[in-house]
C-alpha cells in the first residue's frame, strides 16, 4: 500500500511538470478542525473535534479555459476528541495522522478566486489514542483498529494574491476509518480546514 500511494504521487507530479508549460507549484499548511463523524460506539464513547495541522506541497496545472488541476501531497493531522467509559483519564485525542493527495479539479470564478472539488486519498501513517480491546478484551495497538487507506471528497474555495494564497476546505471522507475487524461501526474522517500558502511561480 505504501509503495502504491508513493507510485501515485510522483506520477501526478511528473505529470505535472511534463504537461504544462505554466506549471505553478509551492507550499501550504494550515490548521485542521477534525473530527470522526457517522455512528457511535453504543453509547460509550462521544466524539468532538480535535484541532491540529496540515503542512505540504502542491501543484496546479492549466487545463482549458477557467480550469485547472491541482494535485497535492499533505501530512494531515486528523482524528476526533474520542473519550467515555473506555477513557482512563477522561477525554482524550484519537490522533489519526495521514499522508493525503488530494487531487482537485479547480474553476477561476473571478480574478485571483476559485472553487475546488475533488477526491483525497489518505494513507494512515500513525494512530494514537484510547486504550483499545479487542473482543477477547485484550489490548491491541492503536493503529490496527484503523484501516490504512482513507478516501474523501475535498470542497473549498482559494484566493491568489500574487504568489500568496488563502483558502477554505472541507474533506468529507466517504470510506469507513475503520478495522471492520476490531467494530462493526463505520466511522468516516470530516476535516475543516483554513490554509495558506506561498507559489513559486
Amino acid at each position: 500500500m505504501k509503495k502504491s500511494l508513493l507510485v501515485l504521487c510522483l506520477s501526478f507530479f511528473a505529470f505535472s511538470f511534463m504537461q504544462a508549460q505554466e506549471l505553478r507549484f509551492g507550499i501550504k499548511g494550515g490548521v485542521n478542525v477534525s473530527t470522526l463523524g457517522g455512528d457511535s460506539y453504543d453509547g460509550l464513547v462521544s466524539f468532538d473535534s480535535r484541532t491540529a495541522y496540515h503542512v505540504g506541497i502542491f501543484a496546479e496545472i492549466p487545463l482549458m479555459m477557467k480550469f485547472s488541476i491541482q494535485p497535492e501531497l499533505l501530512y494531515s493531522a486528523q482524528g476526533s476528541q474520542f473519550g467515555g467509559f473506555f477513557s482512563v483519564d477522561g477525554f482524550d485525542d484519537q490522533k489519526l495522522d495521514y499522508l493525503n493527495v488530494p487531487v482537485l479539479v479547480k474553476y477561476n470564478i473571478i480574478a485571483g478566486l476559485s472553487a475546488e472539488l475533488g477526491p483525497v486519498f489518505g494513507y494512515l501513517i500513525s494512530a494514537d489514542g484510547e486504550r483499545i480491546f479487542d473482543d477477547e478484551g485484550l489490548e491491541i495497538d492503536n493503529k490496527e483498529a484503523f484501516n490504512d487507506l482513507d478516501i474523501g471528497i475535498a470542497l473549498g474555495v482559494s484566493y491568489s494574491l500574487k504568489s500568496f494564497l488563502f483558502g477554505l476546505r472541507y474533506n468529507k471522507g466517504i470510506s469507513n476509518v475503520n478495522n471492520d475487524e476490531f467494530t462493526s461501526n463505520k466511522n468516516q474522517n470530516n476535516v475543516f480546514q483554513i490554509w495558506a500558502g506561498y507559489s513559486f511561480l
